[in-house]
């Protein structure tokens, strides 16, 4: 369950006794309870269940649980842009803390979101296209250091994609398989490079979780090739994805860079 400040800081406490790494899930409980609960199949309404205060609330938090234990916090699936700058200013003030984003958050927007389209619900959710754009740009100036896949194989059942209601969904994208091609299409888009992209997807996240194997192509380091083919393109169709359950929000998108 979630933890108050003071369990927090007892556990950032522990965690720092042994220089271990806290990763978080920043959503505050009480921001998010004080929210109209979501509820049918209209997605504006969810994302108001789940406001962008719910991230920066619990983010400020965090931070200032770290400062005062000088442990080491990660905050998982950064969806709400506004928490950057405070990003940015923890770090310069000497909060070890470091954060990421998602494949879905940098590809879907909340504007071009269908009612009922319950396989694009995830928490904290996907938010505007100004938003997306924000995230992008905490990437490239680094405040953001990993894009990971935040997996969640939920079985079609769960996703109540019959009903199309936001509130009873399972909450959570598959995005595993698709994530290189889907972040490599949003940052050629935008002038980005794969060197970026490699730097986001496999060198940072290896560098967070000391992994020293990992992430690079080197004397030593494990053979973890991958031969893809950047400028080749196809449209993502669920029922050829290898993910266990056949649902995705990608359904019917090009997208460019193909897994050999």
């Amino acid at each position: 369950p979630p933890l108050d400040p003071d369990r927090l800081r007892a556990a950032l406490a522990e965690v720092a006794a042994y220089d271990g790494l806290l990763v978080a899930h920043c959503e505050d409980g009480a921001t998010v309870a004080a929210a109209p609960p979501p509820a049918g199949p209209d997605y504006p309404a969810f994302v108001r269940s789940r406001p962008p205060e719910a991230e920066t609330r619990a983010v400020a938090t965090l931070i200032e649980a770290a400062r005062v234990t000088g442990a080491r916090v990660h905050v998982v699936h950064v969806s709400a842009a506004s928490v950057l700058p405070m990003l940015t200013a923890a770090v310069a003030d000497g909060v070890r803390i470091t954060a990421e984003t998602c494949p879905h958050y940098l590809t879907l927007a909340a504007e071009d979101v269908p009612a009922g389209a319950t396989a694009a619900k995830c928490c904290p959710p996907v938010r505007d296209r100004a938003n997306r754009e924000a995230l992008w740009a905490g990437l490239r100036d680094g405040t953001l250091s990993c894009v990971v896949s935040d997996h969640s194989p939920s079985p079609p059942e769960l996703k109540h994609l019959d009903t199309g209601d936001f509130g009873a969904a399972w909450g959570g994208i598959a995005s595993l398989q698709l994530a290189l091609p889907l972040v490599w299409t949003g940052a050629r888009a935008r002038g980005s490079t794969l060197p970026d992209v490699v730097r986001w997807m496999a060198v940072g996240p290896a560098r967070l979780t000391g992994l020293a194997g990992k992430g690079r192509i080197g004397p030593g380091a494990d053979a973890d090739l991958v031969a893809f083919a950047p400028e080749e393109t196809f449209v993502v169709d669920p029922a050829a994805l290898r993910h266990r359950h056949p649902v995705s929000p990608y359904a019917g998108r090009t997208l460019h860079g193909v897994v050999r």
